[in-house]
């Protein structure tokens, strides 16, 4: 079992320890929860275990509806435009997706911060500085 693999069947289980769960673990983990189902299962299974992971944290509020839909559509694509066998495989050959400002070419300043991106998936708008 792949290292990401054993960390979404954690996260799942409300057990994985948020220590130290950074971007990349982000990006692998939904990888993996892509790969084992479709994608709206996928989604539910992934946002569920990132809000154990932030309640567990004890910032619940980090959670973000608009970045988690977002970067598991942008995963998703990805994963069917450039095939890979293993997470670790993607994450090698998909490196952008670990930037940080990957989101601002699609959504505006402020956009993704705000209370109602928090709560409901919001759709891009024309990205960079509009």
């Amino acid at each position: 079992m792949s290292p990401y693999r054993a960390k979404l069947e954690l996260m799942v289980s409300g057990e994985l320890d948020p220590a130290g769960f950074a971007h990349a673990d982000h990006v692998g983990v939904a990888f993996e929860a892509l790969a084992a189902h479709d994608f709206f299962r996928a989604l539910l299974v992934y946002a569920d275990g990132l809000k154990m992971l932030v309640e567990k944290a004890g910032v619940p509020e980090k959670f973000n509806a608009t970045v988690t839909f977002a970067h598991i559509s942008l995963i998703a694509e990805r994963m069917h435009r450039c095939p890979a066998a293993t997470a670790e495989e993607f994450l090698s050959g998909n490196p952008d997706l670990l930037r940080r400002d990957l989101l601002g070419e699609h959504y505006s300043a402020g956009r993704v911060d705000t209370e109602l991106a928090r709560r409901i998936a919001l759709l891009p708008d024309s990205g960079r500085g509009t």
